[in-house]
């Protein structure tokens, strides 16, 4: 599994994601501010409504860009001997092995790479928090209790 193939695959996933999100939030802000959506009485809430959806959208819209722009970052990283955000990383359970990617961002991502299943986690996790700085074979305490090893890096 190649790095570049990830963060590709991590880019176009959320710039679909953010280019169905600005349709709706377009779609939202339109019936917020269409004037035949005006109030008929004063418990017809339609158009507040609709601007608290316009907003919120708006605002996931901002957080999307600026984890494209974060990603996008990532593809200058070199690879170093411990982890860090940008790094591709396998921890080795009694189960098998997990595959993640430390990003600035989007956590709880999972994309599917060469049919192998991955999760982007962020450094602010609980299991971010514990991998970063580590390096390959060490041997990591996940927050369930459970141990593994961190078996690969690039």
């Amino acid at each position: 599994m190649q790095k570049s193939a990830v963060l590709d695959s991590i880019l176009a996933r959320l710039d679909t994601e953010l280019q169905a999100l600005m349709r709706g939030a377009r779609a939202s802000f339109a019936a917020a501010t269409d004037p035949d959506s005006k109030a008929e009485n004063k418990y017809d809430t339609r158009t507040l409504e609709a601007s608290y959806v316009a907003r919120g959208q708006a605002q996931r819209v901002e957080e999307l860009q600026a984890a494209l722009r974060g990603f996008r970052a990532l593809s200058n990283t070199t690879a170093t001997s411990a982890v860090q955000v940008g790094s591709l990383i396998g921890l080795k359970m009694a189960g098998g092995t997990d595959h993640y990617f430390i990003g600035p961002a989007e956590g709880g991502l999972e994309i599917v790479i060469e049919g192998t299943e991955l999760m982007v986690i962020t450094p602010a996790s609980p299991l971010g928090a514990r991998l970063m700085g580590r390096a390959t074979g060490d041997k990591v305490t996940l927050p369930s209790g459970q141990q593994a090893t961190l078996t690969s890096l690039e």
